[in-house]
């Protein structure tokens, strides 16, 4: 049996969201597989190399949480985006960054992301501020073109790390594993997760980490 847990994260640091708690999260679940939301380059062989002889930590926050739990025990890393984001998405985040009213709801999700960890990242909260940003940015585009272009080419994203999950599973023998990913894609990969189960084997179990 391969149990799989989906864990909600940000890629860089802010107050209780860090590598050390997100570590203990990892350490205490014990993974024999860790996939991540990351391309094959996220993590080079030269930033392995800085880490494994002089111990400098990688600055992506997941990186730096896999690194310590490096020290603990032997596992799998495996990146499982085929690419990065579209340079249509970096576009919108430019445009629509500039709107007063999202800038405070960014501000409002990175306080109670400061202030209470991961358990906020993995929380209905969570999605419902994430659901009323991406709701926000498709009035400000007033959903013209780049809207719906941006919101395809985030399926096309997500798509691909289910399904590299599943060929891993497939293809290797292991008890646990861990999925991080970041908690703007929470809400939609549950429901991939939800859509994929009665298309898969037996041998296959997700858990949603939650608060």
């Amino acid at each position: 049996m391969h149990d799989i847990t989906f864990i909600s994260t940000i890629h860089k640091e802010i107050g209780k969201c860090n590598a050390k708690e997100l570590y203990k999260i990892i350490k205490k679940l014990s993974p024999e597989v860790i996939f991540l939301e990351a391309i094959e380059e996220t993590y080079s062989e030269y930033e392995n190399y800085l880490f494994s002889t002089y111990g400098i930590f990688h600055n992506k926050l997941e990186i730096s949480a896999i690194q310590r739990y490096n020290y603990d025990t032997s596992f799998q890393y495996v990146p499982v985006c085929e690419n990065g984001l579209s340079d249509a998405f970096h576009k919108k985040i430019k445009l629509v960054s500039q709107n007063r009213e999202l800038q405070k709801l960014i501000d409002n999700f990175n306080y109670l992301a400061a202030e209470n960890g991961f358990e906020f990242l993995n929380s209905l909260e969570c999605i419902n501020l994430q659901e009323e940003m991406r709701e926000l940015e498709s009035r400000i585009l007033n959903n013209n073109e780049m809207d719906k272009t941006v919101k395809a080419d985030i399926e096309d994203y997500e798509k691909p790390m289910i399904q590299n999950i599943y060929s891993y599973c497939n293809n290797n023998h292991f008890s646990s594993a861990i999925f991080l990913c970041g908690a703007a894609h929470r809400k939609s990969i549950i429901e991939k997760i939800e859509k994929s189960k009665p298309q898969e084997q037996g041998n296959l179990s997700w858990a949603i980490f939650e608060n």
